[in-house]
């Protein structure tokens, strides 16, 4: 099984080399937490990458971070 993982500080996923997280982490972080918990630990690694990644508009680090936690 490929894990996929955040690269940092690219955010590229370590297994696909997409931006983290890329549809197959997506798919496994859902099965893994139920979705407010999913949403909070999304939360918290936004936080991260704001700190890693270049300036980003907001709505676009939403919408990879969290938006698809719904």
């Amino acid at each position: 099984m490929t894990i996929h993982t955040p690269q940092r500080p690219s955010w590229d996923c370590f297994a696909c080399e997409q931006n983290w997280p890329c549809a197959p982490a997506r798919e496994h972080l859902k099965a893994d937490q139920d979705l407010v918990q999913l949403a909070i630990y999304m939360w918290n690694q936004l936080e991260q990458a704001v700190h890693d990644l270049p300036p980003t508009p907001a709505a676009e680090m939403f919408d990879r971070f969290l938006k698809w936690t719904r």
